[in-house]
Order: C-alpha cells, then structure tokens, then sequence
C-alpha cells in the first residue's frame, strides 16, 4: 500500500546511529521538521565506539545532553609500549577543556538510548524505525524519496534536504554515485569487551607488539576493551572461540573469572568522499568518511560534521540565509575530516609496526622524540592533534587583532545572571541562536533599531559578557566567572558573532559592529555589501 499524497518535511535523515541521534537532537532544537528513519528496529549492540574528546562532548552539550546524561570513565593518559623500548610515548589527557574531560571512555548502546530518548521533546521530529530507503531523486524544489516501513507498505516523503547519516555502507552515498577514496587495511582486528575484570585499569595502552598489537583499554560499567589484531591465517570463528579467548586474555585475566559482554571482528577502514554534499543532499559520519581507531576521533568526526551542518538547514529551512551557506559544509569539514584519518593512519605505523626491525626503528625514533624539549608536547600534550579550524568557510577570513580566531571555536567559560543568578555553562547561555558577543561593553550605543531589528530576523541575539566582579543588571547580560572569555579570549571593548556552532564569524573593536554585521548579513544572505539596504544606517 502508498500513501497518495507525499509528506512534506524540511529534513529527511536517513539512520539514527550517534551520529544521526545527534542530528536529530540539533534539528529539533531549532525548531526544524525533521523526519528521522532507520531501518534497524534495535538499537545496534556490537561494539564499536568507545572514545570521546572534550569537543564531542561539548557537541553533546549543544545537542541537550547535560553531564551525567550518560556514563563515562575520563582517561589520564594514554601510553604506547614497545616490547623493546617500554613506554616509549604517552599523552597527557588528564584535566578539562572548555568544560569538559580532554578523552573519556563511553558505552555507545547507552549513549545512543539516552539520544533516541531526547527525541520526544521535540514536536517537529519524527522517528520511523524499521523503515528502509528505496531511493530518492533530488530536484530544484528539493528531495522526493520512497520508502518501505516495518510492514512492508511504501511511502514517499518530499523534504527539502535529505541527510545521509546511514553508516559506512551508506545507501544515501551510493545512491549519489559517490564513491570512496582511500584504502581498506589488510589485517583484521577483534574486538572484546569484558565486564568485572579484576585489577582495572585507568588508561589506554596501546602494546606495539608487531607480533601482536594490542590496543586496551577502561571503559564504563566496570567494563575493559581489547583490540587484538588477526595474523596470516587466523579465521574470525578461531578468534572468537573460548580457547582463542583464553589464550589471547591470559596475561590479563581468566575469562572465566570475566563476563565476555561483545566480540566482533573488524577491518579497520581510513577513507573519505570528494565532496560531502551534492545538490539537496549531503552526507555525515561514515557516510562520508571512515577513520581507523587509532586515535579515537571516528565518532568525534561524525560529531562535528552534525554540529557545523544543522545550524546551517535550520537557517536555509526558516529563511533566515541564503541556501548558499550550505555550501561550506563541505569545505569547512572536508579538509579536517581528511586530517584527522591521515592522524589515524600515522599512529596506525606506530601501534602495528610490520615486523621487529621497522618497530624498533619506528619507536626508537619517536622514543628519541621525547627527549627534546621542542618535540615532547607533540605527543605529550597532544601538540600532534589538527586544531578544528577552518581556512575556509562562512566567516571573515583575516586575523581579527585579538585572542580570537575566526573559523575557529570560541572557547567555554561559566557565566552567570546577576549578582545572585545560577553559575552555568557559557554555551548553555548562547544556546541555539546567532550571537552577536560582547565583552564588556554595550554594542547597542553603535547600533540603531534598524540594525537590531535585522539582526534579530535572521536570528541574531546581543549578549553583552562582562569581567567577573561587574555587576550589571538585565536579561542578556553575564558575568564571567572563570576568565576564559574576557579577558582570555577578548579584551574589554571587543566584540564578536558566534555561530550556533560555536564557530567565530567575525569580530572586532566596538566601535566597528556595524560594520561586522553588515559583512555578516552580506555572508549570510549572499548579497554584495551595496544591495543591502542596512548600509546607509549610523549608529546613534
């Protein structure tokens, strides 16, 4: 049976893995209808993810997860062992950024239960699971798509955009004719997670054996990760049967002592599409790109991809931009995306060197690094880690003459209301909209009713962030109480446009915000600056 009459939606989502739960979140929050299928009925039990940093988690944040919303073991450090060289390589990982854990450990079923859950605060998002995609076509007026649900009967949905989150097999990618570069490695890994191991540990340590490399680490629920990679011959069914197990967990643990919770084996991938968007349609997670495991940044890929791109259909979908922004998705994401897998690949040579003479080079070499005081914080600090900042994209492209980068984040302090108002996370406080950001100083004196009046209609707020010891009084102004935003980020005087994103669009001296919104309603709206009719405006 067909529904007659196509449904109208301004997002189809196709999969609701973390990635596309965290999509849904966002598109919800900013009030955008949003039609969310997945063609599992369960929620996938197998193990895979296990490592978040602090942006994911900041992302998490923004998509109304709050702490504690989901179980997680922070990490310390990470440690790489050699069997000649010892603990050739640690990272340091201990402490918080931008409010949150530099890497914890997690349990991706409870994190995506916890996602799915969320769901039903928002009206405009509906979740068809067991429903499948049998093709869609992509036209000026948007995306007509088929479906099939759990009961066999087909449907067809209109939606403006169509989201790809639907995993490495993606059938959204495929459907584009979009093909994957990069490689498959040879060599299989299996994966245990155990539960009610004795003498837990506190970190990740990767054993570069290249006999046996051995990823291994703690994770939540009193749970413990191995990685075990398959040699020349080994079969999964050899590797998952319990006298394998016994042998490969012994110089551990006895699994009998243990409760085996999952095991899979898995060929590891590091590949990535050339281009992550194509018409109406676009891609996200390993829909677009597949990172090895080594540096635990998979998911967290996935994560900044649905940050940087729903802000972006919710803007297009209520008219407050041009659907010409959309265009930097893909160049904003695409070139870090391909970083942070060539990352993966590097630390992959460390982790399973070929053999004993190229792994006693290889950590030699890295061992020596260490040593020199220039070279240490590479690893140790984490120096090693492509920064999340775009050379490209919907900002103002130059240096702005203060802390703040443009087309990187804005950092996370804790502000308040008010002399006797609640201490909260900034980003709580920016919540879903356009900021306009100012650090101790009222941009309004710059601005008249006309420039404020637009700037809310494309979805602009003014919040003004004074020092901490200031104490003004009114709805949209805060203190800072932590010194990370002013006068960290920005000195009195400044101000700044955030994205929802938390992506800095612009800044600069007061005395120059209208200028900064004019550029900015230009990007926006994708007009020249001399068709907007703003321009003639003075401040008051």
């Amino acid at each position: 049976m067909e529904s007659q009459t196509p449904e109208a939606v301004d997002v189809l989502l196709v999969g609701l893995g973390p990635v596309g739960a965290a999509a849904a979140n966002m598109l919800g929050r900013f009030g955008v209808r949003t039609r969310v299928i997945e063609k599992s009925l369960e929620i996938f039990k197998a193990p895979r993810a296990i490592a978040l940093d602090n942006e994911a988690l900041r992302i998490l944040q923004m998509a109304g997860l709050e702490d504690g919303a989901f179980a997680t073991h922070p990490i310390s450090q990470v440690q790489m062992r050699s069997p000649v060289f010892g603990d050739y390589a640690r990272a340091n990982t201990t402490g918080v950024l931008d409010g949150h854990p530099r890497l914890v450990t997690f349990y991706q079923p409870e994190l995506e239960k916890v996602l799915r859950e969320r769901l039903a605060a928002y009206p405009k998002v509906q979740v068809t699971l067991g429903a499948e995609l049998l093709g869609f076509s992509d036209g000026p007026q948007g995306v007509t798509a088929e479906i099939r649900n759990a009961s066999g009967e087909r449907e067809v949905v209109r939606a403006r955009f169509l989201v790809g989150a639907d995993g490495a097999n993606s059938f959204v990618r495929r459907h584009m004719g979009m093909e994957f570069e990069g490689r498959t490695f040879t060599q299989d890994w299996l994966v245990v997670d155990a539960q009610d191991v004795p003498n837990p540990i506190d970190n990740v340590e990767f054993i570069c054996d290249p006999r046996r490399p051995t990823p291994h680490m703690v994770a939540p629920g009193n749970r413990q990760r191995w990685e075990f990679m398959l040699q020349p011959g080994e079969t999964r069914e050899e590797m998952e049967s319990p006298e394998k197990l016994k042998e490969l967990l012994a110089p551990w643990c006895k699994p009998e002592d243990i409760s085996i919770e999952r095991t899979a084996v898995y060929r590891f991938h590091a590949r990535i599409v050339n281009r992550f968007s194509k018409g109406n349609v676009f891609l996200a997670g390993d829909a677009a790109h597949i990172t090895p495991p080594f540096v635990g940044q998979g998911l967290v890929a996935g994560l900044r991809d649905v940050a940087n791109l729903s802000w972006k259909l919710a803007w297009v979908c209520k008219e407050r931009a041009s659907s010409s922004i959309l265009d930097s998705y893909d160049c904003e994401r695409r070139p870090h995306a391909r970083s942070i897998i060539n990352l993966a690949l590097m630390m992959g040579k460390l982790v399973m060197p070929r053999n004993r003479v190229v792994a006693a080079a290889v950590h030699g070499f890295v061992s020596l690094l260490r040593a020199f005081p220039l070279t240490r914080p590479l690893f140790e600090d984490l120096k090693i880690k492509p920064i999340n900042r775009f050379k490209r994209g919907l900002f103002m492209r130059g240096k702005s003459g203060s802390r703040l980068v443009r087309g990187g984040l804005l950092p996370q302090g804790l502000v308040r209301q008010g002399a006797d108002g609640k201490v909260q996370a900034s980003d709580n406080m920016l919540g879903q909209e356009l900021t306009l950001l100012a650090f101790g100083c009222d941009p309004s004196r710059h601005l008249d009713a006309r420039w404020q009046t637009e700037w809310q209609r494309v979805g602009g707020r003014v919040v003004q962030l004074h020092p901490r010891g200031t104490h003004l009084a009114g709805p949209h102004i805060w203190e800072e109480m932590t010194d990370v935003l002013v006068p960290g980020a920005a000195l009195v005087g400044w101000v700044a446009v955030v994205r929802p994103d938390r992506t800095i669009l612009h800044d600069g001296p007061v005395a120059e915000v209208q200028q900064i919104l004019l550029r900015t309603l230009g990007m926006l709206q994708s007009m020249p600056l001399h068709e907007l009719k703003l321009e003639t405006c003075t401040p008051t």
